[in-house]
C-alpha cells in the first residue's frame, strides 16, 4: 500500500542527517522520483526511510518540516555565527543523557540523598581566579599530580575520576548511544553540560582529542558551577560573545593552568616552540592552551599567538599533545574504595553504574549509593527517547 509523504518532508529528513540525494539513492533507488513526487513510498519503504536518516517515521507524515532546537541553551557558533540546525546526532546524544540523568535523579532522591552546594555556587559577577581556585579545591585537582602523570590519557582518567567523585555524572563518547555507524563530530559539538543540584551531568564528544577534552572538562564544570545547562563548541582560544561562554572560557583557563604557576614555570630563555610543548607536557593541556595563557599573561599578541600555534602545529587540532581520538570512555574509578565503603555497597554501586551503562533504570536494595560510582557511556540508549521537558 502506497503512502502519501510530502517531498519536503524527504528532502528535510534527508538534509537534517547530512545525506546528498546520491548517497541516499545507493541505498533507496526510489528516493530521487519521491522527492520530484513522481511517485510514493509504501509504508514499509518509509520506515526504511526514516532509518537511514535517524528521523522520527512520525515526523514524515507533518504537514511541514518541523523546527527543532536542542532542549538546552546552544552557544555554539560558526564562523562567529550562532548554529541554528542540529543534526540528529547531536539531538538523539542530548536525549539519552538526559534519560540517564533523570533515572539517577530519581534514584538519588529515593535515596534520599542530599543536594550538591556547588552546582549553582558561582555567579557571572565573581572573581575568575577565586572560583578556579574553588573548583580545584572541591575536585582535589592538583596540578603537581599532573605534572608526574606520564600521559595526557592519564591526567584525563586523573580528572573524570575527581568529578565523578565530586557528585558529577561525567559521560564521554565518540558515537552516538552504542551505534558505532554513527560517530560525532567535534566541529559539531565538543560538550555539553546538564545543571541539577542532585545530578549534574557532563557529556564530552569522544572523538575530540584528549588535550581537547581536558579544557571541555573544565569548561563544561564551570557551567556546572554556575548552575546552566549548555551546549558549547569550546575552543580555548575563541572569542565568543556570549558573556557566559566567556566567563567559563577565562575559569577553565586558569583552572587548567594558573597564571601564578604559569609564570613561575615560564622560562623565558627558551624558544617558544619548545617550551610550549614543555609547558603544555607539564600541565597536562593542548599547546593552543599554552598559548592561550602566554596571551593572557601579556607575554604575545592575538596575533602572535596563532601564528606560534600555526608555526607549532600547523594550525591542526589533531596534532596537538594528547591527540589520541577514542570512540567509547576508556576510563574506570579505581578509587571507590578509599572513602571506606563495605564489599556489599561497593558491589551496590556497580551493579547501579552499569545498569545505566546498559539504559535501564535501576532501584538498589538497602543503603545509599556512593555518588562516586556515577558514571556512563553514553550507551545503550535508543533515539526514540524522549524527555517530557523537550
Amino acid at each position: 500500500m502506497r503512502v502519501q509523504v510530502r517531498p519536503e518532508l524527504l528532502r528535510w529528513a534527508r538534509e537534517r542527517a547530512g545525506l546528498s540525494i546520491e548517497m541516499l539513492a545507493r541505498r533507496i533507488p526510489q528516493l530521487p522520483a519521491w522527492e520530484r513526487g513522481e511517485s510514493h513510498p509504501t509504508l514499509k519503504q518509509v520506515e526504511k526511510f526514516a532509518k537511514a536518516t535517524y528521523a522520527p517515521v512520525g515526523y514524515l507524515f507533518l504537514a511541514e518540516p518541523p523546527v527543532e532546537s536542542v532542549p538546552i541553551p546552544d552557544f555554539r557558533t560558526v564562523a562567529s555565527i550562532r548554529a541554528t540546525r542540529p543534526s540528529p546526532d547531536l539531538l538523539d546524544t542530548v536525549y539519552i543523557c538526559q534519560q540517564r540523568q533523570e533515572w539517577y535523579r530519581d534514584f538519588v532522591r529515593s535515596e534520599g540523598g542530599d543536594r550538591l552546594p556547588f552546582v549553582g555556587s558561582s555567579t557571572l559577577t565573581g572573581d575568575i581566579g577565586e572560583t578556579a581556585a574553588r573548583m580545584r579545591a572541591a575536585l582535589g585537582f592538583s596540578i603537581e599530580e599532573r605534572r608526574r602523570m606520564p600521559t595526557w590519557t592519564d591526567a584525563l582518567r586523573r580528572f573524570i575520576e575527581q568529578a565523578d567523585r565530586l557528585g558529577v555524572l561525567v559521560m564521554v563518547s565518540g558515537v552516538v548511544g552504542s551505534n558505532n555507524r554513527r560517530k560525532l563530530d567535534p566541529r559539531e559539538f565538543r560538550g555539553f553540560a546538564l545543571s541539577d543540584d542532585l545530578a549534574p551531568l557532563v557529556f564530552m564528544n569522544g572523538a575530540d582529542t584528549k588535550a581537547a577534552q581536558m579544557f571541555t572538562l573544565a569548561h563544561e564544570l564551570a557551567h556546572i558551577w554556575l548552575g546552566q545547562s549548555a551546549l558549547s563548541d569550546i575552543d580555548p582560544a575563541s572569542a565568543p560573545s556570549q558573556r557566559v561562554e566567556i566567563w567559563c572560557n577565562q575559569v577553565a583557563a586558569e583552572f587548567l593552568v594558573p597564571l601564578e604557576d604559569l609564570r613561575t614555570e615560564y622560562r623565558r630563555r627558551d624558544g617558544l616552540q619548545e617550551e610550549c610543548g614543555r609547558l603544555a607536557r607539564f600541565f597536562k593541556v593542548s599547546t593552543l592552551v599554552i598559548l592561550r595563557r602566554l596571551r593572557d599573561a601579556g607575554a604575545m599578541s592575538p596575533n602572535d599567538m596563532w601564528q606560534a600555534y600555526n608555526e607549532s602545529a600547523g594550525g591542526d587540532r589533531s596534532r596537538a599533545p594528547g591527540a589520541t581520538t577514542v570512540r567509547r570512555r576508556d576510563v574506570r574509578s579505581g578509587d571507590a574504595d578509599r572513602r571506606g565503603a563495605g564489599l556489599a555497597r561497593s558491589c551496590r554501586r556497580s551493579a547501579i553504574a552499569q545498569s545505566v551503562r546498559l539504559g535501564r533504570p535501576c532501584r538498589a536494595r538497602g543503603g545509599s549509593a556512593s555518588r562516586g560510582s556515577r558514571r556512563d557511556t553514553a550507551g545503550g540508549g535508543g533515539a526514540a527517547s524522549v524527555r517530557s521537558t523537550r
